[in-house]
């Protein structure tokens, strides 16, 4: 993993969790740091005897010299979901992003920022609304399409630093043409990566990839809708980490008519989500 960190951070409390996630994330993985503090206008409620970001800033500091990470720091004026894509499309970076204290109502009329940064970030991104730390079990949702590839290899380079145990999960849902091939895939739920078919070569590839590193992986299948399937088996293996591929680029009209599963499971889920966009070749 060459890509360098951009943790972001408004001066909200709860950005900690992007920070120290990402501060354990560089030590794990070598890899260097910029800090970018995002200066927004502040309600009279939130303004203090000075600006969060100070407080925020010197505690991320303190941390990153105790794990020995190398780091700069920036700050900028603007509004976060404005500022933060433009950096993070400046360069090589995965972001680490947290929920960034919006009020309730711009909550219920806007969404939650994760879905314009999802759009507007080109490279990986990492949500961390929880910290869920060590990682010990790691999730990754294989669509069967090919949007998860760049997650997928992301998650085993971490999986690899962690030592963590990976899941593959793939949901069928209950309908859709009746192809051959779809038959196949529900009639061998329990088995799907050895079935002669462009998912199970998929799930093969991937098992290989994880054991050639060393790494404890199995295939889980599920029936069911997409997202509801996806959040059950997160509650159900309590997993620290899930990671997913993004339809965003893809040039396709699918994405157009189909729910965005990687941004409904980001903002439903209670564990940091690891997701990157889908590069044509």
């Amino acid at each position: 993993m060459k890509s360098e960190l951009l943790i972001t951070t408004n001066g909200f409390k709860d950005t900690w969790r992007a920070i120290e996630y990402g501060a354990w994330l560089a030590e794990a993985m070598h890899m260097k740091v910029t800090l970018l503090g995002v200066t927004e206008k502040l309600s009279e409620a939130q303004i203090d005897d000075h600006h969060p970001l100070e407080d925020i800033f010197a505690s991320a500091v303190e941390l990153f010299n105790q794990k020995g990470v190398e780091y700069s720091l920036e700050i900028q004026n603007g509004v976060a979901e404005q500022i933060v894509p433009e950096k993070a499309n400046s360069g090589d970076y995965m972001t680490v992003v947290s929920p960034l204290g919006r009020p309730p109502l711009r909550r219920l009329l806007t969404g939650r920022s994760i879905r314009p940064l999802m759009e507007r970030i080109k490279g990986p991104i990492l949500y961390v609304p929880e910290t869920r730390l060590p990682v010990k079990k790691m999730l990754i949702s294989a669509g069967g399409l090919g949007y998860e590839v760049e997650a997928e290899n992301l998650a085993f380079q971490v999986a690899s630093a962690s030592g963590a145990e990976v899941a593959i999960l793939h949901v069928v849902p209950p309908t859709g043409p009746d192809y051959p091939t779809t038959r196949e895939v529900r009639h061998h739920l329990s088995d799907l990566a050895s079935t002669d078919t462009l998912l199970g070569n998929s799930l093969r590839n991937a098992l290989d990839i994880a054991k050639n590193a060393g790494l404890s992986a199995k295939v889980i299948a599920r029936l069911g809708n997409v997202v509801e399937e996806i959040l059950a088996e997160i509650k159900e293996g309590n997993y620290d980490l899930v990671c997913m591929g993004s339809t965003y680029s893809a040039h396709t009209l699918r994405q157009y008519y189909t729910p965005n599963v990687t941004a409904e499971v980001a903002v439903a889920a209670h564990c940091p989500v690891l997701t990157a966009r889908f590069k044509h070749e």
